[in-house]
């Protein structure tokens, strides 16, 4: 894996093309999972205006409008060759996977453990992230309801991998902001 290496990854996903056949959420799923991808942006195929794509489904009469330029809104203005409600509903089954606090926890723990933090010069502690730290004691560790997932992670963290805590944290803190941002069109439930 490359963690061990001091890597990480970014991925932005998506879904909707003309060849996903129903079972792409599954595999979706399971790829970032597997390859402990932390921060995974999933989004709907949208064609834009002036592209290959757009001109294409343009002369197949599927472009519905103009896009919103919201990629997380839920929103797409192609006419998917996937049956729409499966589409929408395959691609809220990625997000309940992918950003639940059980899962998106179990994810950045997975991460944490194959990850090699590459030797570096001695940083120096910002104001703002302290700020930030401090913040997401109170948000994420006592306010929310993923609170026991955060201490679970914050502890394993500073008791195995202590350099990694500050890498932890901010995890932590995308994890929620993922979640705020969804939270408009899909409901979260722990029991997921």
């Amino acid at each position: 894996r490359i963690q061990k290496f001091g890597l990480q990854v970014q991925g932005g996903f998506i879904v909707g093309f003309d060849s996903d056949p129903p079972s792409i959420f599954e595999k979706q799923i399971n790829f970032i999972k597997e390859s402990r991808i932390v921060t995974a942006m999933v989004g709907l195929l949208n064609a834009p205006k002036g592209t290959r794509l757009y001109k294409r489904l343009k002369k197949q009469n599927r472009i519905k409008g103009e896009i919103t330029g919201d990629n997380t809104d839920f929103s797409t203005n192609i006419i998917p060759k996937m049956d729409y409600r499966t589409l929408i509903n395959g691609y809220k089954k990625i997000l309940f996977s992918l950003y639940t606090p059980k899962e998106y926890y179990k994810r950045v723990k997975a991460f944490l453990k194959e990850y090699r933090y590459p030797k570096k010069k001695l940083r120096y502690v910002r104001f703002d992230y302290l700020e930030a730290f401090f913040k997401s004691l109170w948000l994420l560790g006592v306010k929310e309801k993923e609170r026991i997932y955060y201490w679970k992670l914050f502890f394993w963290t500073l008791f195995r991998k202590p350099s990694l805590l500050p890498m932890a944290i901010s995890f932590t803190i995308y994890g929620y902001h993922f979640r705020k941002i969804f939270e408009k069109y899909w409901t979260f439930s722990e029991s997921g």
